[in-house]
C-alpha cells in the first residue's frame, strides 16, 4: 500500500493534501547538496515527524551536518562529493519499504552507498532486499544482533554495539557496582522494554545472563508508543528489584521515568539502554529524570574537533541542518556525526582499493568490512574520545560492543565510568547459532571468511 492510499483508507481527503505539503515542504528544507553523476548517494530513510521524531530528526541531522561538512571543508572524499535525499517514514515499516525502494537505484546517476533506516522494524523488513541488491544496511548500535556475523550477513553492519553487546555490558556494569559478577546471585533486576521488535531483541540473552549469574529476572513489556506504564510500574513496586534496565524508545522514557518517581523507585538504580540515553529522554521528566543512568557509545557535547568543524563550515555560514539549533552537540545529533564519520570511512577505505570515484554498494560493503579506526586516525579525524575505536572484518560487523556509562545531573548527562566491554566470547557462540539458524532456513551458504582479504 504506498503513501497516499493509505490516507484514502482513513476516508480524509484533506489528509493526504496536508500530508503531500508537509512531505514538499521537507524535501525542500532538507534538500542535498547536489544531484548529479559523479557523486555518492546515500540514501535517508528518515524520520521528522511521529512519536520518534527527536531521534530521527537529531540523528539525520547530525549525519547530514557532517556529510556538509565533508563537502564544504574537503571538496567530497578524494574529490567525490556526497549526495543524499529524504524519504519520511514516520517510523512506519510499512513506509520504509516504500522509501528503500524509491531510494535504492540511486539518484541522477550517482549510486547508493548504503542506507541508515535507524529503525529496528524498517531494518527487518528490508534486509533481505538489501541483501539481494548488494547495497550495505547500516543499523549502529541496533539491529539484528545475529547480523554480526558477516559469513551469513554480508550486507548488514551493526555498527559499535548490537543488542546482546548491549544488555551484556549493563549486567557487567551491575556486577561492578554490587562487588563482582558472582555477587549477581540473588539480586533482582527487572527489564522494562518497549513492545516491538527491537524491544524484544534481547529477551533469550538476558534470560541466559540470569541462568549465568543467578540473579532474579523479571522482564515486562511496555506496548507502543509507551505513555502508558501505571501497571508495569505496580508491578515493578512490587517486585522491589534492585535495578530496573530500561529499554525504551522516545516517549516510554520519560514516561517511565516519572512512572517511577510516583511508585518511589529511585532513578539512580535504573539504567537506559543505548536508545534511553538522550537529553529528550531525560529533560522532559524533570526533577524524576535526577540521578538517572544510562549507557553511551559516545559523549555528548561540542569540544570535540570535529564538531567545531561542523560549527565553522556548516552551522555558522547557515547551512546546519537542526531545526533547533540548541540541539547541536547532543546524543541524538552526536550519534547522526558518528554514524556519518563510519558511512563516510568505509566510503574512504573502499576507494583505496577501487578508485577515487563513486562507488556501488557492493564496493562500499568492501569498505565496511575492512574499517579499523585506531586512536591515531581517530585523532586525525577529530574525534577520539567521541568515537570508540573500530575494527572490523568479514566475520565481525559490530566491532567495538564497549559502552560508557553516564548519569543525569539535572542539566546535562556526565560520563561516569571508563569502556565497559561486553562479555564477546559469550555472546560469539549464540549470534554464530542464531545465525547459522537463519543461513539454513534461507538457504544460505556461508562465506569462508578464512579466504576473505
Amino acid at each position: 500500500m504506498n503513501f497516499i492510499d493509505s490516507f484514502k483508507r482513513r476516508g480524509t481527503v484533506s489528509r493526504v493534501a496536508a500530508a503531500a505539503s508537509l512531505m514538499l515542504a521537507l524535501t525542500a528544507a532538507f534538500a542535498p547538496t547536489a544531484q548529479a553523476a559523479g557523486e555518492e548517494y546515500f540514501p535517508l530513510q528518515s524520520y521528522r515527524v511521529g512519536p520518534y521524531a527527536a531521534g530521527g530528526s537529531g540523528f539525520f541531522g547530525g549525519f547530514i551536518d557532517y556529510m556538509n561538512l565533508i563537502n564544504k571543508r574537503d571538496g567530497g572524499v578524494n574529490g567525490v562529493k556526497l549526495t543524499w535525499s529524504e524519504c519520511e517514514t514516520e517510523y512506519v515499516v510499512e513506509k520504509g519499504v516504500e522509501c528503500y525502494e524509491r531510494l535504492k537505484s540511486g539518484l541522477n546517476g550517482a549510486p547508493a552507498a548504503a542506507t541508515n533506516p535507524l529503525s529496528v522494524g524498517i531494518a527487518y523488513a528490508t534486509l533481505d532486499r538489501s541483501t539481494a541488491d548488494k547495497i550495505p544496511l547500516v543499523t549502529i548500535n541496533h539491529g539484528r544482533t545475529d547480523s554480526t556475523d558477516g559469513a551469513v550477513f554480508p550486507y548488514v553492519f551493526p555498527l559499535q554495539l548490537n543488542p546482546y553487546s548491549e544488555v551484556s555490558a549493563i549486567v557487567n556494569y551491575i556486577g561492578q557496582q554490587s562487588g563482582g559478577l558472582n555477587q549477581l546471585k540473588g539480586k533482582k533486576i527487572v527489564v522494562l522494554y518497549h513492545g516491538s521488535p527491537y524491544g524484544r531483541e534481547t529477551i533469550p540473552v538476558l534470560d541466559a545472563l540470569a541462568k549465568k549469574y543467578g540473579f532474579e529476572l523479571t522482564q515486562i513489556e511496555v506496548p507502543h508508543p509507551g505513555n502508558e506504564q501505571g501497571s508495569q510500574w505496580l508491578t515493578i513496586h512490587r517486585i522491589n528489584p534492585d535495578w530496573v534496565i530500561l529499554r525504551g524508545w522516545g516517549v516510554m522514557n520519560p514516561v517511565a521515568l516519572k512512572s517511577a518517581q510516583k511508585v518511589g523507585f529511585p532513578a539512580n538504580h535504573i539504567i537506559g539502554n543505548i536508545w534511553s540515553n538522550s537529553e529528550e529522554d531525560a529533560r522532559p521528566a524533570g526533577d524524576a529524570a535526577k540521578g538517572f543512568i544510562s549507557i553511551t557509545t559516545h559523549p555528548s557535547g561540542t569540544d570535540f574537533p570535529v564538531l567545531q568543524a561542523i560549527n565553522q563550515y556548516v552551522i555558522k555560514p547557515g547551512n546546519g541542518n537542526l531545526k533547533d539549533p540548541a540541539r547541536f552537540g547532543t546524543v541524538y545529533y552526536n550519534l547522526g556525526v558518528v554514524n556519518g564519520i563510519l558511512n563516510v570511512e568505509a566510503l574512504r577505505v573502499a576507494q583505496a582499493r577501487f578508485g577515487d570515484k563513486p562507488l556501488t554498494g557492493e564496493q562500499v560493503r568492501w569498505g565496511f568490512e575492512h574499517l579499523n579506526l585506531d586512536d591515531a586516525r581517530l585523532k586525525q579525524l577529530g574525534a577520539y574520545g567521541l568515537v570508540q575505536p573500530l575494527k572490523l572484518s568479514c566475520s565481525d560487523h559490530e566491532g567495538g560492543g564497549a559502552v560508557r556509562f553516564q548519569q543525569w545531573d539535572g542539566q546535562q548527562w556526565k560520563v561516569i565510568s571508563g569502556w565497559v566491554q561486553a562479555d564477546r566470547a559469550l555472546l560469539r557462540p549464540i549470534i554464530e547459532k542464531s545465525a547459522n539458524a537463519y543461513a539454513k532456513e534461507k538457504g544460505i551458504t556461508p562465506r569462508d571468511c578464512s579466504k576473505d582479504l
